[in-house]
C-alpha cells in the first residue's frame, strides 16, 4: 500500500536536515505501529520517498512524502495513529492512498513556493524587485559553477509586511532536476543577506 502524506515542518524541526528528516519519518512510522515496507537485498531500506529536500533552517507548511506499507490499512486509521505519534515540530495535514505504480514525487516536481521574511529591511525593495524581474539574466555562482538564476524564478512579488513590520516576499522557483532555484540566492540577488531572512516553503507544485 502506498500512501501520500502532506505534512508541516515547524519551528521545532527547523534545524533538522534532509537525512535526519528521513530518519524521523522512519521512527515516527514505527512509533505509530504501522507496518513499514522495506526493500529487498542485503541492506534493506525503508520505502519512504520525500518529495523534495528542505534546506537546513527552512520551515514548511506543505511537504509531501510517499510511504509504502506491507498491508492495506484504512486511511482514517493511518491518519489517527500518525497524529497521536507525531514528534515535536511535525504535523500531518492529510493522508491519501495512491497508485503504487505512480512515478516518484521527485520526477513530478516542477516548482516550489516560498514566503521570505527579511529580518532587516532592504531599502527601495520595490525598485529592487522590479529590476530583478525585468532582468534578462541573473548570473550566479553555485559550488564553483556559473548558472543563470533568472529562468528559475517563475514569480516574485512583495507581500504585506508582517505584524512586526518586517518585509515579506513570495517567490515561486523552479524545482526540477538540475534546474532548481534557491530562495537564498534570490535574497542575495536583491542585495540582502540570507542569514537575515526566514524562509518558509508554502507548497510544492507537481505536474
Amino acid at each position: 500500500m502506498r500512501i501520500r502524506i502532506h505534512f508541516s515542518k515547524t519551528e521545532a524541526m527547523r534545524y533538522t536536515g534532509h537525512l535526519d528528516l528521513h530518519r524521523a519519518w522512519e521512527r515516527w512510522i514505527r512509533r505509530a505501529g504501522l507496518p513499514l515496507a522495506y526493500s529487498q537485498g542485503f541492506r534493506p531500506h525503508p520505502h519512504i520517498n520525500l518529495g523534495s529536500a528542505l534546506p537546513l533552517g527552512f520551515t514548511s507548511q506543505d511537504e509531501v512524502v510517499d510511504i509504502w506499507l506491507e498491508v492495506e490499512i484504512p486511511q482514517e486509521q493511518i491518519d489517527e495513529v500518525l497524529q497521536h505519534a507525531a514528534p515535536p515540530g511535525m504535523q500531518v495535514n492529510s493522508v491519501i492512498a495512491v497508485d503504487e505504480h505512480l512515478p516518484t514525487l521527485q520526477s513530478l516536481l516542477q516548482a516550489a513556493e516560498y514566503e521570505i521574511t527579511l529580518l532587516e529591511p532592504l531599502p527601495e525593495l520595490d525598485a529592487r524587485l522590479e529590476q530583478l524581474c525585468r532582468a534578462e539574466s541573473l548570473p550566479r555562482q553555485r559550488r564553483g559553477k556559473s548558472y543563470d538564476l533568472r529562468p528559475l524564478v517563475h514569480a516574485l512579488r512583495r507581500l504585506p509586511d508582517d505584524p512586526s513590520g518586517q518585509q515579506r516576499l513570495l517567490a515561486v522557483l523552479s524545482a526540477r532536476e538540475n534546474a532548481t532555484g534557491r530562495p537564498e540566492e534570490v535574497v542575495l540577488a536583491l542585495g540582502g543577506e540570507p542569514a537575515l531572512a526566514r524562509i518558509h516553503r508554502t507548497r510544492l507544485i507537481f505536474q
